[in-house]
C-alpha cells in the first residue's frame, strides 16, 4: 500500500458509513410501513415462522452494529493516520494532509482555507506525500 492510498483508507471507510447509515435510514422507514399479520399462525412441530417486522428489526439490529464496528475502525484508523501526520516537520504539508485526508475536504476547499491555488495545493500535496511515504518505509525497518 502506497502513502496515498494508506492515508485514503479513512476517507474511503467513512464514506461507507455514511453509506450504511443511508440504507440504515431506509430500512428504519420500510420498518414503519410493515404491517403485522393479526391472522392466527400456525405453530407445528415446534416450527415458528418470524413474521416480517420481526425480520427487518433484526436487519436494522445488525446493521446498527456493523456501523458501530466500522465506526470503531474509523477512530482507531484516524487516530494511526493522525499520528503519522504528526511525525512530518512542515506546518503546512500537515495542515494539508489533516484537512483532506481526516475532515475529507476538497481540493477548493483546501486550496481557499490555506489561501493557495489548486496548483500549488497540488505540489504541496506531492510532497506532503513523499514525506508519509519516508515516514512509512522507515516505519517498516524498524
Amino acid at each position: 500500500m502506497n502513502a496515498k492510498e494508506y492515508l485514503s483508507q479513512a476517507i474511503w471507510l467513512d464514506q461507507m458509513i455514511d453509506s450504511k447509515l443511508e440504507q440504515l435510514a431506509t430500512l428504519k422507514s420500510l420498518s414503519m410501513k410493515v404491517t403485522t399479520s393479526f391472522t392466527q399462525e400456525k405453530i407445528s412441530g415446534g416450527s415458528f415462522e418470524k413474521s416480517r417486522m420481526e425480520n427487518t428489526i433484526v436487519k436494522v439490529i445488525d446493521l446498527e452494529h456493523e456501523i458501530n464496528a466500522d465506526i470503531d475502525r474509523l477512530v482507531e484508523l484516524k487516530k494511526d493516520i493522525q499520528e503519522t501526520i504528526n511525525k512530518i516537520d512542515d506546518l503546512n504539508y500537515q495542515l494539508l494532509l489533516e484537512m483532506r485526508y481526516l475532515c475529507g475536504k476538497n481540493w477548493e476547499e483546501i486550496a481557499l482555507a490555506m489561501g493557495y491555488d489548486r496548483s500549488t495545493v497540488f505540489r504541496i500535496h506531492g510532497k506532503a506525500i513523499k514525506e508519509v511515504k519516508k515516514i512509512k518505509d522507515a516505519t517498516k525497518c524498524d
